[in-house]
């Protein structure tokens, strides 16, 4: 299960290391994907064959479900982090997430997200409801 914030920089050729406790936890080869909200998902290769396989069962003869397996399928990447733990994200998944310098990286149970650490810091700002507010109306 990934979990924690961590914050790293860009290096100058859109290379991202990521955090020894996530890199242990995840393994060197991992699948990168646009994810909701304008940010990326790393999947585990297990996880993506879970999340991925719940989209294909879906029927595609629903134009909702052709554009989910187009948002995450379609960009998705097979990456492979090199032994100081950095890896490529390709030019299109960093225009599409806002990425250019800062990433706030995020471990969420079963994937991780990368943000641009601009773009975290207005979401969180820009939410109408409050923490509270969710639990609350989730029965949490």
């Amino acid at each position: 299960m990934f979990q924690g914030e961590y914050q790293h920089g860009l290096d100058s050729k859109g290379r991202l290391i990521l955090p020894v406790r996530i890199r242990e936890e995840l393994g060197s080869v991992f699948v990168l994907t646009k994810g909701l909200d304008g940010c990326l998902f790393i999947f585990s290769p297990q996880s993506w064959n879970d999340f991925s396989g719940r989209l294909t069962e879906l029927s595609t003869s629903s134009g909702k479900v052709r554009r989910l397996m187009r948002h995450f399928i379609g960009s998705s990447v097979e990456c492979e982090a090199d032994r100081q733990g950095r890896f490529l994200i390709p030019p299109v998944l960093r225009n599409f997430a806002g990425i250019d310098k800062e990433v706030t990286i995020l471990g969420i149970s079963d994937r991780i997200e990368l943000w641009s650490t601009q773009r975290y810091e207005a979401y969180q700002n820009e939410e109408e409801e409050t923490i509270e507010d969710i639990a609350g109306e989730l029965d949490f």
